[in-house]
């Protein structure tokens, strides 16, 4: 059991330590779970009030809150003092040393210093795992891969052939590198090619055609530090290759299709679509269930609402909510044109008997 004294954790937090009593710290949690023992993390208002109630003699506040009876550790950043604390806590999953007996490895892979292989992980021809990296159970790395230094694969990562990933990167499980992007041609016009010709209208709809699939030749390039969670998808580019930068980090569940360029720093949050060859500019925050269609372009430090549905490019710095997608200003000024028609609504309603009188008046009258 890890164990620390408030002078430890505050030098870690970067806090400012007021002092009650002399406590050793072994766990950290919410203060209505805890006890004599327990560091409780009163980051916001509804935790600090929960403090007058908790077993816990010390706390992790922020700058300027403190408690009579309790000793704090008071930070300018709560978030920031939780993520070292967690951290300082934090354990990694269990990994076997070396190459487990039951991997298949191929006799012309590379494989680093300091390797660890799981139960049943596959490891192709010609790929090559650099020094640290740890690969759990039931992973897959295809023909030609490059996976570079302490990364940390969870159960059930495939990589596909030619996948290139940097160093520090971490993929959770059920992770897709380098699937076959979702690209297909007809022989002769499909509804979709039809309708943009027609101005949005389908017509001839009944016409057979065969779909070709377009196989994809391009791979996926991973940058540093990149992050990727649970059953997310990056297919690899039709010629071209698909490309993340480094220190993004993905949620679950996000699909990235063929083509696309992910920017540095960038956070993609769950159910977030990206159809092909999107680029996505640094820094840029795609909430989730935002869809992105194909071919457009997304400036540098954007913010892409929450099921926003973007069907167009927009310039750096760009704040973008709706569906379609509009800058936030319009879309505030667009509920307000709402909400005045509304309100135009139930004055017509309130008047209307009159104008019916009106109108019958007028009518009897010629």
């Amino acid at each position: 059991m890890k164990v620390f004294t408030l002078e430890q954790i505050a030098k870690i937090t970067n806090g400012m330590l007021t002092k009650v009593s002399n406590v050793s710290i072994n766990r950290i949690s919410p203060p209505l779970l805890a006890d004599e023992n327990t560091l409780a993390l009163a980051l916001g208002e509804e935790e600090i009030e929960n403090l007058a109630k908790s077993k816990a003699k010390a706390a992790l506040v922020p700058l300027g809150v403190n408690i009579d009876g309790l000793s704090t550790i008071e930070v300018e950043r709560p978030r920031l003092a939780m993520m070292k604390l967690i951290t300082l806590f934090y354990e990694e999953p269990q990994t076997n040393e070396g190459i487990h007996p039951t991997a298949v490895i191929h006799p012309d892979a590379k494989i680093g210093q300091n390797v660890s292989i799981g139960a049943n992980v596959v490891i192709a021809k010609d790929a090559e795992i650099g020094d640290n990296t740890k690969i759990l159970a039931n992973c897959y790395i295809g023909n030609g891969a490059k996976i570079g230094a302490d990364c940390f694969f969870h159960p059930g990562v495939n990589v596909g052939d030619r996948v290139v990933v940097g160093n520090k990167c971490i993929f959770h499980h059920g992770v897709s590198l380098g699937a076959d992007g979702f690209s297909f041609v007809t022989e002769n016009p499909d509804n979709i090619e039809r309708a943009r010709k027609e101005g949005g209208e389908i017509k001839d709809t009944e016409a057979e055609h065969v779909i070709f699939k377009i196989d994809s030749i391009g791979s996926v390039v991973i940058g540093n530090n990149v992050e990727i969670g649970a059953n997310s998808t990056v297919d690899r580019g039709t010629i071209e290759n698909t490309t993340i930068g480094d220190n993004t980090k993905i949620d679950n569940l996000v699909m990235i299709a063929h083509n696309c360029k992910i920017g540095r720093g960038c956070m993609i949050v769950s159910q977030v679509g990206i159809a092909g060859s999107c680029v996505i500019g640094d820094r840029v925050v795609l909430a989730g269930q935002a869809g992105l269609r194909d071919h457009i372009q997304i400036g540098d430090d954007s913010i892409v609402a929450a099921k926003a549905g973007v069907t167009k490019s927009f310039p750096p710095k760009s704040i973008v909510i709706g569906a379609p997608a509009v800058p936030r200003k319009e879309f505030i000024k667009q509920l307000k044109i709402m909400k005045d028609a509304g309100e135009l609504i139930k004055k017509f309603k309130k008047y209307e008997p009159l104008l019916s009188s009106f109108e019958h008046d007028h009518e009897e009258g010629n």
